[in-house]
């Protein structure tokens, strides 16, 4: 496989991150606060007053004429009905584009009903199409719940991989006491977290080997996505960080039996390339044996004595679901051998601890204390954004 460096700005991947409807616009609003760079965002809504609200610079109201502009009062269909009203101005703000995310919560009215139209028309455009979507609490009632798994399905048919999160989860991976307020913005936060991991891949400098056809081969009609990141610190740190990102504790599914999968890992100045290929390895073998595996690496001076691994894996054979205890662990054998795309080497990782600069883009405020005691484990420090 041949490798290339993107440099010129006639070579720049156009990202737009889609939120649709309410759910869909407060997430992209959290994007922005988190300091997501490298994409560009735009907000679809049928509610005007919420649009007035929205901190993107492109915003669209879809259904005027069927809504008047008041929201789509829960309803899918009219969400629907909505989006295939305004589908030229939606084709219109889609020209250019290469990759988009369509994020929404499901479960109401515009997200559920007009993402899978949003997404419908991307397809055409033949832009490669990632939604990243929120299944309701289950105190959110049954009727919800029911449109919600209505609207994942039709969303699944209609873009090439789909990113899943059960809010439901949030409140199983904590012993610690999260607000309700707190909760949503958390699973805003992990929307955010799963569209940078993929973002960075293709448009942050320092990251190695990586493009945009790379992501395309991975994410290409790729069906339901596992996506994780494990963050740690401190002794074992590699093995601490692979393995949250194998088994993401907000998520249902893992790695296991992935037929397609991107790792990305990012270090401080000090990591070994033991520590990497430990890391890289654990992902491996947790993955299906011919899996097609595309490495990345990348060092963050802002780092210290730290390891963050990123997974994105898809298709799977079955139903993507392991068990922590079933996380196979390294057997000693290489990461340059046997059926994975590898794509790096120690003179990389040197080239990279002397050019990245990758930048910390971790939003600071007090949600990241919640964030960081949910995911403290054992001696080692995991900050875990899984998606």
């Amino acid at each position: 496989m041949g490798f290339e460096f993107e440099t010129g700005t006639e070579n720049v991947v156009n990202i737009k991150v889609i939120g649709v409807g309410g759910g869909g616009n407060n997430a992209v609003n959290r994007m922005i606060a988190g300091g997501l760079r490298g994409v560009e965002f735009v907000s679809i809504n049928t509610d005007k007053q919420a649009l007035l609200h929205s901190a993107t610079s492109r915003k669209l109201q879809i259904g005027e004429k069927l809504t008047k502009g008041f929201g789509a009062g829960s309803n899918p269909d009219t969400g629907r009905r909505a989006a295939e009203e305004s589908k030229g101005e939606v084709s219109k703000l889609l020209e250019g584009t290469d990759m988009v995310f369509i994020t929404a919560g499901m479960g109401g009215g515009t997200g559920t009903g007009g993402a899978p139209v949003v997404a419908e028309i991307a397809k055409e455009r033949d832009i490669l199409t990632i939604g990243v979507v929120t299944r309701p609490f289950d105190f959110e009632g049954s009727a919800r719940r029911q449109q919600a798994e209505a609207g994942i399905e039709e969303m699944r048919s209609k873009v090439d991989a789909l990113i899943v999160i059960p809010n439901e989860r949030l409140k199983l991976v904590s012993e610690e006491r999260i607000t309700f307020k707190n909760a949503f913005n958390i699973a805003d936060d992990v929307l955010r977290q799963a569209i940078q991991s993929i973002s960075e891949l293709i448009t942050m400098e320092g990251i190695i080997n990586l493009d945009f056809a790379d992501v395309t081969a991975i994410m290409k009609g790729a069906g339901y996505a596992h996506m994780g990141s494990g963050t740690a610190t401190g002794r074992d740190k590699a093995e601490v960080a692979a393995r949250t990102a194998i088994q993401s504790p907000l998520l249902e599914t893992s790695i296991n039996g992935a037929r397609g999968v991107i790792i990305n890992i990012t270090g401080s100045p000090d990591i070994t390339l033991e520590e990497v290929e430990g890391a890289a390895m654990m992902v491996k073998n947790a993955a299906h044996e011919s899996a097609h595996i595309i490495f990345g690496a990348s060092i963050d001076d802002n780092m210290e004595d730290t390891i963050r691994v990123t997974v994105i894996a898809t298709r799977f054979d079955r139903n993507p679901t392991l068990s922590f205890e079933e996380i196979p662990a390294p057997k000693g054998e290489s990461f340059f051998d046997g059926n994975s795309t590898m794509v790096f080497s120690a003179g990389e990782v040197n080239a990279a601890a002397e050019a990245a600069q990758a930048p910390d883009l971790e939003s600071k405020d007090d949600l990241f204390d919640d964030i960081d005691k949910i995911f403290k484990r054992g001696n080692a420090r995991r900050d875990s954004f899984d998606f």
